[in-house]
């Protein structure tokens, strides 16, 4: 189980001088996270992704909060990145999973709302679905510490029902905006922790950048956030932004477009998609991946959901690579095994090789066709940016990497 560690902030403010004009560098938030194992409940990742995604697809097509709260299954958020988070004076700190793919921040999951002098009712109820989960409860507004830095009269959702979330206390959404639409009953759209970070002055770009590392350990601070701008000893090279994606539903979250290989063989042609921090397999169509699985040799593992490999196929497997922007990102072979030490967590057997590359539920052509979730963002380097519309990627000392 995950073992709650002190969070740690470093706020950095430099100003590099030439001779003109002068230059200043973007103020930045550094939050630390870590990698969390839910081994309370079934452990079905394949399944928990899917109704994730599912939803992801739901949401935006317009259905109600009821109606999908009745047709997609909740399962328990198995594997996370969590940050710790203050919210109050004095503050509560509590764990929350870190998710580009919703925007409400929400607490009282696991760990208690503690109502302070700075907690506010706003007399707003809050219901959000999330397909592997839900909550409903009551919005207010309360302090929020990042570290040192404090935001004032952020909205906090205050869960007084919950399901899918042991083992956490809540949600720090990082996603659109727009994402919030409908989710509390008093506003169209409340401001994310990104957006009050900017308002407030903290930061001077609304960006958030996501470092996360491949580890071989069921609990580790193995991940960084960091707001306002990027970590250079994060990242290899350059970082290659690309804007994003204007088809629908993957427009809706941080949607681009991209086409996947596998060696020489098209796996996926051009299609749109998202990078998803609450994802956490890496999820392609399920044509994409019939074609993946025919050109690996792997076979359906019927216990864990996932594509299965023997020793001597995955010897043979060649290289995963995703075009985005006419940049290539490779999943190298070891990269596309989940990390063996860990098969217990998954409930697979522990001699056997399982593959990260899962069914997304659905074939391509529906305008949202793969996820790019944790065991890509494990390998490579991510920066969402809201000013610009864009999404950046480099590689990292981690890309090539064979600890799985």
């Amino acid at each position: 189980m995950f073992l709650s560690q002190s969070f740690v902030a470093l706020v950095a403010l430099a100003l590099a001088v030439s001779a003109t004009p002068a230059v200043r560098d973007t103020p930045t938030i550094t939050l630390p996270i870590a990698k969390h194992f839910n081994t309370t409940g079934t452990l079905n990742l394949l399944a928990r992704d899917q109704a994730r995604a599912k939803w992801l697809k739901s949401r935006a097509s317009g259905e109600s909060l009821a109606e999908r709260a009745g047709s997609l299954p909740v399962t328990n958020a198995e594997v996370s990145y969590l940050a710790a988070v203050g919210v109050g004076s004095p503050a509560t700190t509590y764990n929350l999973i870190v998710d580009t793919g919703s925007s409400n921040t929400w607490v009282g999951a696991g760990t208690e709302y503690v109502s302070t002098s700075t907690s506010k009712k706003t007399g707003g109820s809050v219901s959000v679905s999330y397909g592997s989960g839900s909550f409903s409860g009551t919005e207010f507004t309360d302090q929020v510490t990042l570290g040192s830095l404090v935001i004032k009269s952020q909205s906090i959702g205050v869960a007084s029902k919950s399901s899918g979330f042991e083992g956490v206390d809540g949600i720090l959404g990082i996603g659109p905006v727009d994402l919030t639409e409908q989710t509390v009953s008093n506003a169209n759209t409340v401001p994310t922790v990104t957006d009050n970070l900017l308002s407030q002055g903290f930061i001077s770009t609304e960006v958030v950048a996501v470092s996360f590392e491949p580890t071989t350990q069921e609990s580790v601070t193995n991940g960084e956030l960091t707001f306002g701008g990027t970590d250079s000893s994060k990242f290899t090279g350059s970082i290659n932004y690309v804007s994003l994606t204007n088809t629908s539903p993957a427009s809706e979250y941080w949607g681009i477009n991209e086409s996947i290989t596998y060696g020489s063989t098209s796996i996926l042609s051009s299609t749109a998609g998202i990078v998803d921090t609450g994802t956490t397999l890496t999820l392609i169509a399920s044509n994409a991946l019939q074609k993946y699985q025919k050109a690996t040799g792997a076979t359906l593992d019927s216990t864990t959901g996932l594509l299965r490999v023997s020793s001597s196929q995955f010897n043979s497997l060649q290289n995963l690579n995703f075009d985005i922007g006419g940049v290539t990102y490779t999943l190298t072979p070891n990269a596309q095994i989940w990390p063996r030490s860990l098969n217990s967590a998954i409930g697979g057997s522990s001699g056997d090789i399982y593959l990260i590359v899962g069914d997304l539920g659905s074939d391509s052509g529906e305008g949202l066709d793969f996820i790019n979730g944790q065991t890509f963002l494990e390998r490579f380097y991510a920066v969402f940016d809201t000013t610009n519309k864009r999404l950046g990627l480099a590689t990292t000392q981690f890309t090539t990497a064979t600890t799985n």
